[in-house]
């Protein structure tokens, strides 16, 4: 029996800038995924996209978010379980929920019984993709447009790490951040992505008034977007 080969795929990496006028870079990163849905092969894949940015760009500490990366500071910094505290009722919700609760359709929402549901539940949740075309967010009352695509699934997330604050010294160390689950062809909303920008966004001591969205709205239009936009393909949500 032949062996099965490995597949090469791109992989974004999304890297904190500092002195840019960019808050967050983002790259593709070739690599070769190990075939295979065990967890074994892919932290074989992931190890080898860290060598590879290591090795590009000089970076030490480069950390994947998804559940397979083995570093034990990615499960409470994914948006399944990072917890954002909402003003108007007191309650907490993940990110995930608060997102998918939010999404506004021609045809309906938002489905606001998606907060207390599984997070996962909440994202597969069928009225998400039978409501017709995505229109904008309304998070209690707290109303958002679809552009820039990605400025409400990060300010949601900023604002659940700001909350958070035993995380922020661990966070800080990293120099860059991945999600090998994320595909970009079908999807712009990333939490590496917007852990990046919280990154940026502290060392630049920039956090102070990420609370209110339309300073939040400003402030990210004053830099230029670098994200994986330009890879989505027609019928993503």
């Amino acid at each position: 029996m032949e062996p099965t080969q490995n597949a090469i795929e791109h992989k974004p990496v999304f890297m904190p800038k500092v002195n840019s006028d960019n808050l967050v870079k983002t790259d593709m990163v070739r690599v070769e995924r190990h075939v295979g849905f065990s967890s074994r092969q892919k932290k074989k894949t992931i190890n080898d996209l860290h060598q590879v940015i290591r090795k590009k760009y000089g970076f030490k500490q480069v950390l994947e978010l998804s559940s397979k990366s083995g570093n034990k500071l990615s499960f409470p910094l994914s948006p399944f379980s990072l917890q954002i505290t909402n003003e108007y009722d007191g309650k907490q919700y993940s990110v995930e929920n608060a997102f998918q609760a939010s999404m506004v359709f021609e045809d309906g929402g938002p489905y606001e019984d998606l907060l207390t549901v599984a997070p996962r539940q909440a994202r597969k949740d069928e009225r998400l993709m039978t409501s017709g075309e995505l229109t904008g967010y309304d998070y209690f009352g707290m109303e958002w447009g679809v552009e820039p695509l990605t400025t409400f699934y990060d300010w949601l997330y900023v604002n659940a790490l700001k909350q958070n604050p035993h995380l922020h010294e661990e966070v800080m160390q990293y120099q860059a951040f991945t999600d090998i689950t994320f595909n970009p062809a079908k999807s712009i909303h990333n939490a590496a992505y917007a852990l990046a920008l919280f990154v940026a966004l502290n060392k630049r001591e920039l956090l102070g008034n990420v609370e209110d969205p339309m300073a939040f709205y400003d402030l990210c239009n004053e830099f230029k977007v670098s994200n994986t936009e330009h890879l989505l393909e027609e019928g993503w949500v």
